[in-house]
C-alpha cells in the first residue's frame, strides 16, 4: 500500500443525516479566518471536497466535516462543512457532529453533566452545551448565530407551480422557506425525490429573481437552500430542506429552523422562551429556542438555539494511491439527480 494521502475520519449522524469528520491528515488550509478557508476551498482549491464526497469515496447523502484549528482564541475548535456543491460556512446537524465526535473521542475534555464547547465557523462563533452521561454525548444544544429575516411573503414566479409565496431568511446560511402545499405535495418519505427535485429548480430560480447579502459578511450572497415546511401545531413544524445537486436533509435541519424561527418571531408568533419542535421527514427532531432578541446590521434578529442528537457509528483511515485515476472523484447522474451538473 502506498498512499500520497492519507485522512483520518469518524463516521457520525444527526437524526440520520450523516456528518463525517476528518479528525486527521490535514496540516492546514490558507487563510487567516474560517472564512477565509471556506473562501480557498470554493475558490482557488476544492479538491479534498471532491475527493471525500464525491464517488467512488464519497455519495450524495451525506456531508463531511473538515476540523481545523480554531482562528480565534475563545473557541474549542473550527470546521468547514462539505458538502456536494460546495463548501458551507455553518449547519445545526453537522455543528452537533462535530461537537459529539470532539467529545466522544476525547479531544476536547467532557464534563458531566454538561460540557461547553465553542466552534470557529465561517458564518462566526457557536456555543454548544453537550449533556454527558457515562462519557456518552448524550444531546447537544447550540447558541446559533443570530438568526433574521431578509423579506417575508416574496412572490416568485415559477413554470413548474406558477406564482408562489417564500419568506427570504437567513439562520448561518440564507434560506427560502416555502410552505409546502404550495407545491402540491406533503413532507413524507415517498415524496423526498419530488420534494428535492422541486427544492434545487426553486432555489435557482429565487436566485435568479432575489438578490440577498449578508450585512457583515458580504461574501454570504447567495439562497443556499430550499427549505419546505408545514405547520402541524402551533409549536410543531414539519421540515424538509433540499440540497444540491438533489437530496433532502434526514436531519429536521438545525439552521433552516433557526431561518423559520425568524420568520416566526417577525410576524409575531414566538415569544422570547418560546421552544418549537422541528420534524423531519423521517420524523427526527430538534427543539428549537428563543433565547433573545438581538440586530445584525442594523436588522432586527433573533437568538436561536437547537437542540439535537447524535451518535458516533465508525471509524475509517481513508488513502489515496498516486495511481487511482479516480482520485478526483466523479459523479453519475443515476444518483446524483436532475440537477447533476454540466
Amino acid at each position: 500500500m502506498r498512499w500520497k494521502k492519507t485522512l483520518q475520519i469518524v463516521d457520525v449522524h444527526c437524526e440520520g443525516e450523516i456528518g463525517k469528520v476528518i479528525t486527521g491528515g490535514v496540516l492546514g488550509i490558507p487563510g487567516e479566518t474560517m472564512l477565509d478557508k471556506m473562501n480557498y476551498i470554493n475558490q482557488v482549491d476544492d479538491s479534498l471536497r471532491r475527493l471525500v464526497i464525491f464517488e467512488p469515496r464519497g455519495c450524495l447523502q451525506m456531508s463531511v466535516n473538515l476540523l481545523l484549528p480554531p482562528t480565534r482564541p475563545e473557541a474549542h475548535a473550527g470546521f468547514i462543512v462539505l458538502q456536494a456543491d460546495k463548501a458551507h460556512p455553518m449547519s445545526g446537524s453537522n455543528c452537533i457532529c462535530v461537537v459529539t465526535a470532539l467529545l466522544e473521542l476525547g479531544m476536547v475534555p467532557m464534563q458531566e453533566p454538561q460540557t461547553t464547547v465553542v466552534l470557529d465557523t465561517p458564518a462566526g462563533l457557536v456555543t454548544a452545551r453537550a449533556q454527558c452521561e457515562d462519557g456518552r454525548c448524550l444531546s447537544v444544544s447550540l447558541d446559533m448565530v443570530p438568526a433574521f429575516v431578509e423579506q417575508l411573503d416574496v412572490l416568485i414566479d415559477t413554470e413548474q407551480f406558477g406564482p408562489i409565496k417564500a419568506d427570504i431568511a437567513f439562520g448561518g446560511v440564507y434560506y427560502a422557506l416555502i410552505d409546502v402545499e404550495q407545491t402540491g405535495l406533503s413532507i413524507a418519505p415517498e415524496h423526498a425525490r419530488e420534494l428535492a427535485a422541486a427544492g434545487v429548480a426553486l432555489r435557482e430560480v429565487i436566485n435568479r429573481q432575489v438578490r440577498v447579502s449578508h450585512p457583515l459578511i458580504p461574501a454570504l450572497n447567495d439562497v443556499a437552500y430550499v427549505m419546505f415546511r408545514n405547520r402541524l401545531n402551533a409549536s410543531t413544524y414539519q421540515t424538509c430542506t433540499t440540497l444540491p445537486p438533489g437530496r433532502v436533509d434526514r436531519s429536521p435541519c438545525g439552521t433552516g429552523s433557526s431561518a423559520n424561527l425568524a420568520t416566526l418571531a417577525a410576524r409575531k408568533l414566538v415569544e422570547i422562551g418560546d421552544q418549537l419542535t422541528s420534524r423531519s421527514t423521517i420524523n427526527g427532531e430538534f427543539k428549537i429556542q428563543l433565547l433573545g432578541r438581538t440586530e445584525v446590521g442594523g436588522r432586527p434578529a433573533v437568538l436561536p438555539r437547537v437542540t439535537g442528537r447524535a451518535w458516533v457509528y465508525g471509524i475509517q483511515q481513508l488513502g489515496v494511491d498516486p495511481d487511482d485515476p479516480l482520485a478526483a472523484g466523479f459523479m453519475l447522474s443515476d444518483t446524483w439527480g436532475p440537477a447533476f451538473p454540466a
